[in-house]
C-alpha cells in the first residue's frame, strides 16, 4: 500500500497475525532511555501549569505499575472520536490575523485521518492515526530534558512542566503524532492542561486512567454508536476485551519494520 499526503508507506509484509511478543514486558537491553540531561544546553522554559484535579472518579492512590500496558485496536472500516472535545482541543481558535492556510498548519490535532490506497486492488481506507505508544519510543530517545515519556502502563506522555519546545520528538516521530502549540491557549480544560510553547499529543485519555476509569473518549464514541470499531484495554490482561480480538483477527502495525512495538494496533487495512 502506499499512503497519500506524503505519509510514509506501509511495509507490505505487515499482513500478519497478532504479535506473540506483544503482552511481553519491555526488553531494557534494546534501548537505553535518555535521562534528563543535567547538562542540557539553556533554554526558555515553557510556563508551568497549576494542575486541577476534576471529580470523575476516584483519584489514583498507588503509583503507575508495568501491570498494565494500555492500548488501541481500530477497525479503520468504522471509526469516529470524540477526542477534540475531551481534550479541549475544540476550544482553539484562529487567530484573527492568520490565515486559513497557515491555521490549518498550525491547529493542533491529536488524532488525524490519512488516506490509503491500494495499488494492486484500487481499495481505499481511511486511516485515524494518533501516537502509536511505542514500547521504544523514539521521541523519549531524542528529548534533551525528560519531557517525553513512558509511564510504567506504556503511556507515551509529554510533561509540560519540562518541555522546552525544541520539537525533537516531532522531527523522531515516525507517525507526525504531535503537535506544538504557537499561541497562547485562551480557554482549555483543567484535566488537561494545555500552554504556548510546548508539543502535545494523544495520551490516551490519561486522566481517565488516573480517575480509575477504563475507557478512551474515542472508544466511548464507538460504543455508543452501536459499535466497537475502536476497542481500549489492557494488552497484558488475556482476558481483555482487546486481547481476545487480537487473537481472533488479524492485525497490523504501522511501520512494524522499525521494530517499535506500538500499542495501537489496526484491523482492516
Amino acid at each position: 500500500m502506499t499512503m497519500k499526503h506524503q505519509e510514509a508507506p506501509l511495509d507490505p509484509s505487515l499482513g500478519s497475525p497478532p504479535d506473540p511478543t506483544l503482552n511481553a514486558g519491555p526488553d531494557q537491553s534494546r534501548r537505553a532511555f535518555l535521562g534528563i540531561a543535567a547538562g542540557a544546553t539553556a533554554a526558555v522554559v515553557a510556563p508551568a501549569f497549576v494542575l486541577q484535579a476534576q471529580a470523575v472518579g476516584n483519584p489514583r492512590a498507588e503509583r503507575v505499575s508495568d501491570a498494565h500496558r494500555w492500548g488501541l485496536l481500530v477497525d479503520t472500516n468504522r471509526c469516529v472520536d470524540a477526542c477534540d472535545q475531551e481534550n479541549g482541543l475544540d476550544l482553539q481558535r484562529k487567530q484573527p490575523d492568520q490565515s486559513e492556510a497557515e491555521w490549518d498548519t498550525q491547529k493542533a490535532v491529536w488524532l488525524r485521518k490519512v488516506k490509503l490506497q491500494d495499488n494492486l486492488t484500487g481499495r481505499v481506507s481511511n486511516l485515524p492515526m494518533m501516537c502509536q505508544h511505542c514500547e521504544h519510543p523514539p521521541c523519549v530517545d531524542v528529548c534533551p530534558t525528560g519531557a517525553s515519556f513512558k509511564r510504567a502502563d506504556g503511556i507515551v506522555m509529554v510533561d509540560r512542566h519540562t518541555c522546552i519546545g525544541c520539537r525533537y520528538c516531532m522531527m523522531a516521530c515516525p507517525y507526525k503524532a504531535r503537535s506544538f502549540i504557537h499561541e497562547v491557549v485562551e480557554d482549555q480544560l483543567t484535566r488537561v492542561p494545555r500552554g504556548k510553547g510546548c508539543v502535545e499529543s494523544c495520551n490516551l485519555c490519561v486522566s481517565r486512567r488516573d480517575q480509575g476509569l477504563d475507557s478512551t473518549a474515542c472508544a466511548d464514541a464507538c460504543t455508543a454508536l452501536g459499535h466497537r470499531a475502536i476497542l481500549f484495554g489492557d494488552l497484558k490482561d488475556p482476558a481483555s476485551a482487546i486481547s481476545q480480538a487480537l487473537r481472533t483477527m488479524p492485525s497490523r502495525q504501522i511501520r512494524e519494520d522499525l521494530d517499535l512495538n506500538t500499542g495501537v494496533r489496526y484491523a482492516g487495512v
